[in-house]
């Protein structure tokens, strides 16, 4: 099978096609038509095997996984998804392995209304770039840089099974088999917060989300918004195969330094908090609050049962 032939049977005429694509799949360049009075939100991400999955990895949840972590992207701007372009580099064509792939892909593009409209495929190691393009009305989206002393800070769902998914199959712990498929759901089938984002646009003061571990992405916004935090360890939300690992130590650290979450941390003002939890609510999302930001530059003070709680190692890093 030739490129051109790979892309038309598996992505020309596949997937949705929105009124505002002019022109997708097929040209040197695709045409879009972005609303009046909206912003173009775009972001990048590159997913390399063996970096950020592993070699055996379900085709169909890597091809899921692939958009989910850009639309996140988008969803920590407040951005609605429209648009995604996939630079695909593959070892060789297994016609199987790409069915289920872009199988995974389509259903997660369909599901929030999102056109893939081009994008380029090679030869080599694989390797997967996606560029997503969402829009969010002018002067509207969310930024890391917003953050206010005394505002709230948020999560929107349990973090740390990612890490647990990743670790238990490095080290090979014991845990029970129904916590363990769980966890791995939850690393291959993230669900990206889009909703959730859209939501908070007027209501929170910043987001991001949970990508390189909660405390390093809060990080993000105490440096962009020039603040400190307080971080309650102890109201962090965890799942019940989080919950399950005796190790109270080791649970905070895939909790609060993994990553691989794809939930959003954010920070809202106190006039804004009763608002904000009933609007979450009417979409399923429960924000758990687990801090709240002070004038401490750039500094967090970490607490378990109101005492002071040693940091776990910092998140992860390209080039480390």
């Amino acid at each position: 099978m030739k490129e051109f032939e790979l892309i038309n049977r598996y992505f020309t005429g596949r997937g949705i096609s929105r009124r505002d694509v002019d022109l997708g799949i097929g040209d040197d360049c695709a045409l879009v038509n972005v609303p009046e009075n909206c912003q173009l939100a775009i972001t990048t991400d590159t997913l390399v095997e063996g970096v950020h999955f592993f070699a055996d990895i379900p085709p169909r949840a890597l091809g899921h996984r692939i958009i989910a972590v850009n639309l996140s992207d988008l969803a920590a701007m407040g951005a609605e998804p429209a648009w995604i372009s996939i630079g695909l580099t593959l070892p060789n064509i297994d016609t199987q392995w790409l069915e289920e792939f872009t199988d995974g892909m389509h259903e997660i593009a369909e599901y929030y209304n999102v056109q893939i409209i081009g994008g380029d495929t090679t030869q080599g190691p694989l390797t997967i770039t996606v560029c997503a393009k969402g829009i969010v009305p002018n002067g509207k989206a969310l930024t890391r840089s917003g953050a206010k002393n005394g505002d709230w800070i948020y999560v929107t769902g349990p973090l740390g099974d990612s890490g647990l998914a990743i670790e238990t199959r490095k080290q090979g712990w014991s845990i029970d088999a129904e916590h363990l498929k769980n966890a791995n759901e939850r690393f291959h089938f993230p669900s990206p917060r889009v909703a959730a984002g859209q939501v908070l646009r007027g209501v929170a003061t910043s987001a991001i989300d949970i990508s390189d571990g909660l405390l390093a992405d809060l990080s993000h916004i105490l440096k962009q918004s020039s603040v400190g935090a307080v971080i309650h360890a102890d109201k962090v939300p965890t799942s019940d195969a989080l919950n399950s690992l005796s190790d109270v130590e080791l649970r905070l650290k895939l909790a609060l330094a993994y990553g691989d979450d794809y939930e959003l941390l954010f920070t809202v003002s106190d006039d804004n908090k009763s608002m904000l939890e009933t609007k979450l609510n009417q979409y399923g999302v429960e924000p758990v609050c687990i801090g709240q930001i002070v004038n401490n530059d750039g500094c967090i003070e970490l607490f378990y049962n109101h005492q002071a709680w040693p940091f776990p190692e910092a998140g992860f890093e390209h080039f480390s």
